[in-house]
């Protein structure tokens, strides 16, 4: 269920990759073509570009698409792999998301009681709304989180667990039923 929150929402902003081309490519048409600029229309690619990034953290990160340093991991069997995820959502990920969510509050709440806008002429007057981002950051990530936690403690039971692609369940290794 978790989980399924990030793909959901995963798959649904990967049309914001599609928006953002066009809109980028509008740009330098109008820029290169037209001799046209608009602030208004930069920063809504930079809006876009954020949008994206953020929803699409805990999509990553549920697809196991994520950079990490795969010294051991992948030499590692699906109790090995549990332990290393349990314990990086435990001790690196959950940590940095509350403390994300700790440290960007303030900064976002003077945002939302300024309605902090552009300071360029011609922008967005919604500056506030992109700095809300760094509390929806933590959000996604504490979901995404607790799917992790839940699919290694699984794995760690014996259960079966679907892979991350949705397709059938496999067996943990070491599973009693094996």
């Amino acid at each position: 269920m978790l989980e399924g929150i990030s793909l959901i929402t995963g798959r649904l902003i990967s049309w914001l990759a599609l928006g953002i081309v066009a809109l980028v490519m509008a740009i330098v048409v109008l820029r290169y073509g037209f001799d046209i600029g608009g602030i208004a229309l930069q920063e809504s690619a930079l809006y876009i570009h954020a949008t994206l990034f953020v929803l699409g953290a805990g999509y990553t990160l549920a697809r196991d698409e994520h950079v990490r340093v795969d010294i051991f991991y992948q030499r590692l069997g699906p109790q090995g792999r549990a332990r290393i995820d349990l314990l990086g959502a435990l001790l690196l990920l959950l940590p940095l998301a509350i403390t994300l969510f700790v440290m960007s509050l303030d900064y976002v709440q003077l945002s939302w009681a300024r309605r902090e806008g552009s300071q360029e002429a011609g922008g967005l007057p919604f500056l506030y709304l992109l700095k809300s981002l760094l509390l929806v950051l933590p959000g996604v990530l504490l979901i995404q989180a607790a799917a992790e936690i839940l699919r290694a403690l699984l794995v760690l039971g014996g259960h079966p667990v679907p892979p991350r692609d949705g397709a059938a369940p496999q067996q943990a290794e070491g599973a009693p039923w094996q």
